[in-house]
């Protein structure tokens, strides 16, 4: 095994009641070259002193306090004073399986550069976890045993934040945390998927990730659904939507709505559809909601869905691939 130095950045506020399980998780792991660079945003509560009283046993941990502001200015600081080959991301409120960082290594050492090292994640709670949470863990453990989370790039962050490692070089390539964009953790995904970096299958539960009721991405503003879509749809009309078919919105909820006055204010043509007949045939920010029989007239358009509802997502699927059309380059699911 390679004794490359992987430097893991870590920024926390008021993460008291975590921390110690979550360091304790890092100094327990099998692969013994790392580097934690943990930087305080401000915390009000005793996490500061937490942090110093093991950095003081452990030279591997390196304490820093935000010079700025937030977790970007957090990440942008660690990455900074970080020297390591690998980089990897932690979260203060979670804990690593003991082999994670060996198996991360070992990834990225037999595939090289260009790629980006995943691992099964495992939701726990000390209250009643939420059946979102444990349909989101399925969906993207699905994915990251195939390898193929690009493929649904455009529903929810399928890199989780505190779950991948990369070659130093290529987060640099990436960007990094650079564009202070919210939420960081998706725009670094969609800057993995843009520069190309290819995602390594993975069978094993490496990370541990805690759900309460206060966790940053339940209550930050930065994390609200607006935020999501205004960074979907950016990057969709840069990276895959094509000059050459008609793009075609369906579903006309808050997010198809959300997405048809962004397409609008930007001037992009498209057709509105849906399979509500109550909608069909009114007219939204001036656009006429059309019947899904439109579709028929086309030649190989291009679809943004924006209908959550797993049935209807089936039904949905059944009709755009018996039109041909193909998943990621035809068609792709905003939720």
């Amino acid at each position: 095994m390679p004794n490359s130095l992987v430097s893991i950045l870590t920024p926390f506020k008021n993460s008291a009641l975590f921390l110690k399980d979550c360091l304790t998780s890092i100094i327990n792991q099998s692969y013994t070259n790392w580097e934690l660079i943990i930087v305080d945003d401000h915390s009000t509560d005793d996490s500061y002193n937490i942090v110093a009283a093991y950095a003081e046993n452990e030279q591997r941990i390196k304490l820093f306090k935000n010079t700025g502001s937030g977790i970007i200015d957090a990440l942008n600081l660690a990455l900074k004073e970080s020297s390591g080959q690998y980089i990897t991301r932690m979260d203060s409120d979670d804990v690593m399986a003991p082999l994670k960082l060996a198996t991360m290594v070992a990834d990225l050492v037999a595939h090289k550069k260009g790629h980006i090292a995943l691992g099964l994640v495992r939701y726990f709670s000390d209250d009643t976890l939420g059946e979102g949470y444990y349909k989101y863990e399925k969906w993207l453990n699905e994915l990251t045993s195939i390898g193929a989370n690009y493929t649904e790039i455009y529903k929810e962050c399928v890199i989780p934040s505190p779950c991948w490692m990369v070659h130093r070089d290529d987060l640099m390539t990436s960007g990094a945390f650079q564009n202070n964009i919210y939420p960081e953790d998706y725009d670094l995904a969609f800057q993995f998927y843009k520069q190309g970096l290819k995602c390594i299958p993975s069978s094993t539960i490496l990370h541990y990730w805690r759900d309460y009721s206060t966790r940053t991405s339940r209550t930050d503003d930065n994390y609200a659904d607006n935020h999501f879509l205004n960074l979907k749809l950016n990057y969709f009309l840069e990276l895959d939507k094509s000059p050459h078919q008609t793009l075609v919105l369906w579903g006309a909820g808050f997010k198809g709505k959300f997405c048809a006055k962004y397409l609008k204010k930007r001037h992009i043509p498209f057709i509105w559809i849906c399979n509500n007949p109550k909608k069909i045939g009114k007219h939204i920010y001036n656009m006429e909601l059309q019947d899904l029989s439109v579709l028929d007239t086309l030649i190989r358009p291009q679809v943004i869905v924006t209908v959550a509802n797993k049935i209807s997502q089936k039904r949905i699927t059944s009709v755009l691939e018996n039109l041909t059309l193909i998943k990621a380059k035809d068609y792709f699911f905003f939720c």
